[in-house]
């Protein structure tokens, strides 16, 4: 009989081994795949990873479209994390792009560190007050968050819409073409955000600050008593209540930090790359969703976050540099599933160890000798 029986300590190796496992088993998979429509698999593959990471600029675009990945992936992770599954990364976006373009709209003129710390603040601030708003309900009325946090997507996502195509608000150009076709107030040039050149690839602002989000992250449940109390409460609950934490606000402050981060993508994305409010590419891009992925794939550790978010965004450049009648068009997708699936499995085997048990069947024609008696 073949059983799964839980592991108490996992080895170091291990923590390795299955995610290099996992995304071996999803290209030899995509290699089959490939195969079997008819594709060369190795060809594939090698033009992926020259449109995704070694061509003339393709690295920057690929560090640029990692970027959002990055702050939904650690806004999901470090919900994850407690068992809190904060679904609504969508919808905190979206309010931080909101506040960080208003930010960034008022402060324009001023000392460009004044306009970035100004959009920063402003994302983050909107970004955990949205998710507050589920993180209450959770901690105080037992609201089941999943479903709030994907109610407060639309409600975001409409919000940011009628800001700019339904009203005449701040956040809507009202001059020129904008009179007659709506769209949103583009920032000045001196409110872009900064870059570094390397050579042969730029890296932006918003790249370099969620990489030290992540680093502030991994210390912060590592080596500090809210990282703790995060543990034992995911873990544990009704221990962590025994002990004396306040479950309650513990929640509710990881969802606020959970939305801030994902909010300070929302004005990474303006600052960095679209230098305007834009709710319809926002919703199109489904950045909130796609960091789900990317924070099951890191295992729920703010570094590997890092990681991932570069591989998924180098398969997303590639898939839209590719795109063709004789490239597979859901071929990026299909990647990305896979290695969700195969990680989701690797994980499995990581907590998890097989165990083969024998079990001895008595004869039913031998005789069942009498258990001996027991005298005081």
């Amino acid at each position: 009989m073949i059983r799964l029986e839980r592991r108490v300590d996992q080895p170091a190796w291990l923590k390795v081994a299955v995610p290099a496992g996992s995304v071996l088993a999803a290209l030899l998979a995509g290699a089959v795949m490939l195969s079997l429509t008819g594709h060369d698999a190795l060809d594939t593959y090698q033009r992926i990873l020259e449109r995704g990471f070694t061509s003339q600029g393709a690295f920057t675009a690929t560090l640029t479209a990692a970027t959002p990945l990055l702050f939904t992936g650690l806004c999901a992770a470090v919900a994850f994390r407690m068992r809190i599954f904060n679904i609504g990364g969508e919808g905190q976006l979206i309010m931080g792009a909101v506040g960080a373009s208003a930010a960034g709209l008022a402060l324009g003129d001023g000392p460009l560190f004044i306009t970035v710390v100004g959009m920063v603040v402003a994302g983050a601030a909107c970004g955990a007050v949205w998710a507050a708003i589920a993180g209450a309900l959770r901690a105080w009325a037992n609201t089941n968050e999943i479903i709030t946090t994907l109610m407060l997507n639309y409600v975001a996502a409409n919000l940011a819409t009628y800001l700019v195509f339904g009203s005449k608000s701040y956040w809507r150009k009202l001059d020129g073409t904008g009179a007659m076709f709506p769209q949103g107030k583009p920032l000045v040039e001196g409110a872009h955000w900064p870059s570094v050149d390397f050579g042969n690839f730029t890296v932006g602002f918003g790249f370099f600050l969620g990489t030290a989000i992540a680093i502030g992250l991994f210390v912060l449940f590592r080596s500090t008593r809210f990282g703790f109390q995060v543990k034992v409460i995911g873990d544990e609950p009704r221990a962590a209540r025994y002990a004396g934490m306040h479950t309650k606000r513990t929640i509710f402050g990881l969802m606020a930090l959970s939305g801030a981060i994902a909010g300070i993508g929302g004005a990474s994305d303006v600052g960095d790359t679209r230098y305007v409010l834009d709710p319809k590419a926002l919703q199109q891009a489904g950045y909130g969703y796609a960091g789900i992925v990317v924070a099951a794939l890191a295992r729920l550790n703010p570094i590997a976050v890092v990681f991932v978010a570069i591989l998924m965004g180098g398969l997303a450049n590639a898939g839209r540099a590719l795109q063709g009648p004789d490239f597979p068009a859901g071929l990026v997708g299909t990647l990305q599933g896979l290695l969700l699936v195969f990680t989701l499995a690797g994980e499995l085997f990581a907590r998890y160890r097989v165990r083969r048990v024998v079990t001895e069947h008595a004869d039913p024609a031998e005789p069942i000798e009498p258990a001996p008696a027991v005298t005081a």
